[in-house]
């Protein structure tokens, strides 16, 4: 079983920086992919940055040039520099596993809250 922990989340204002954490519990090499996904209140979870084992990174489009997501596999742990944030923001952010053995895993976060004042 794999335990992804997340941390760095907090308050800030609009405009500022966070950067977010998750660490796991095994060699992130096991995992071919480690997503932040981000959760509003009364809306679904949604897909934010993704890095691949080969270091290959996407974001949805209402990030692109703001957040930065990167993985230090020496240190098995995921990274989500924030910046520019907007109260849209807003929203718990999850780390997201995905492991491939005889069958595609997948693992979560338990999440980090992450508020935006305007």
């Amino acid at each position: 079983q794999v335990h992804l922990v997340e941390s760095g989340g907090g308050l800030v204002q609009a405009g500022g920086s966070l950067s977010l954490s998750c660490v796991a519990s095994v060699s992130t090499l096991r995992l071919i992919a480690m997503d932040w996904y981000r959760q509003a209140p009364g809306e679904q979870r949604d897909l934010v940055a993704r890095v691949t084992k080969d270091g290959t990174t996407t974001y949805t489009n209402s990030v692109k040039g703001r957040f930065t997501v990167s993985r230090d596999d020496a240190k098995n742990t995921m990274y989500l520099q924030m910046n520019s944030l907007k109260s849209e923001d807003t929203g718990v952010y999850y780390c997201h596993g995905v492991e491939i053995t005889s069958r595609i895993n997948d693992y979560w976060g338990e999440g980090t809250q992450v508020t935006v004042s305007s």
